[in-house]
């Protein structure tokens, strides 16, 4: 397969895995290691990605993936996240979810839960839960943001802070060594802190991908975060500093 077949699959499997290795390629591809150290100097020199100890990542940038595109990246592994938060979310109590794929994947694990209220940003949350009679859906209002159903702004902020919830569910765009949670969008970051401040407990979902992506802004800490529901191990250094600021770590199978 030459080089102009292989980069566009390259491409696609560093959407949806978040990194890709130079072993993997080469064994995915049949071809040398050599050969795929080339294609992604040459990729990395284009600009499509960025080179790092044994492989590749997507590019850092000021700019999220767009919407439907996240939806196909790794929805086997937000699938069990979403199962193992779930199981840690009790019937009769008022729980926040907001904006992501990550957050829509709790949502429709939330069909057959008794008595919820639930409040959301995320035009898709609501629609998904309209098919749960037992929960009550309470819908922020705010800017909408087209590209992905997410209402942001100050009315949304106002709205959450009327609030006190049993429990907050929440995504990020990105996750780096320190632990802290990253995004893109200065508005949506606004309406997240508030989230976590107006929670008892809150919730991550974010799986894997998001440990090789960037992003400009900061929400928050793992230390301001109760429980990270995740699909592959932290790095060593990162789980340990979990462990100090008493963050619990689920790994989902």
């Amino acid at each position: 397969m030459s080089q102009t077949f292989r980069h566009p699959e390259i491409l696609e499997i560093a959407r949806r895995e978040g990194k890709v290795t130079v072993e993997g390629l080469a064994e995915h591809f049949g071809v040398t290691l050599q050969t795929i150290r080339r294609d992604l100097s040459d990729l990395a020199e284009h600009g499509r990605l960025e080179r790092v100890h044994g492989g590749a990542v997507l590019p850092s940038g000021t700019t999220n993936i767009g919407y439907e595109e996240r939806r196909t990246i790794n929805p086997e592994g937000k699938t069990a996240i979403a199962r193992a938060c779930a199981a840690r979310i009790p019937n009769d109590i008022s729980l926040f979810l907001n904006i992501g794929t990550s957050t829509e994947a709790v949502a429709r694990e939330l069909l057959h839960h008794t008595n919820l209220m639930v409040v959301t940003n995320n035009m898709n949350v609501a629609n998904i839960l309209v098919a749960n009679p037992a929960c009550e859906i309470i819908v922020t209002g705010g800017q909408l943001r087209r590209s992905d159903g997410g209402l942001v702004g100050t009315l949304a902020a106002e709205t959450i802070r009327k609030f006190k919830f049993d429990m907050a569910v929440i995504g990020c765009s990105a996750l780096d060594r320190d632990g802290d949670l990253l995004d893109y969008d200065i508005q949506e970051i606004s309406v997240s802190q508030t989230i976590l401040r107006q929670s008892r407990k809150s919730f991550l979902v974010a799986d894997h991908s998001k440990f090789s992506r960037s992003a400009p802004a900061k929400i928050a800490s793992l230390a301001e975060v109760s429980t990270f529901f995740t699909d592959n191990p932290l790095p060593a250094d990162l789980h340990t500093a979990c462990e100090g600021w008493g963050t619990e770590i689920v790994i989902a199978d």
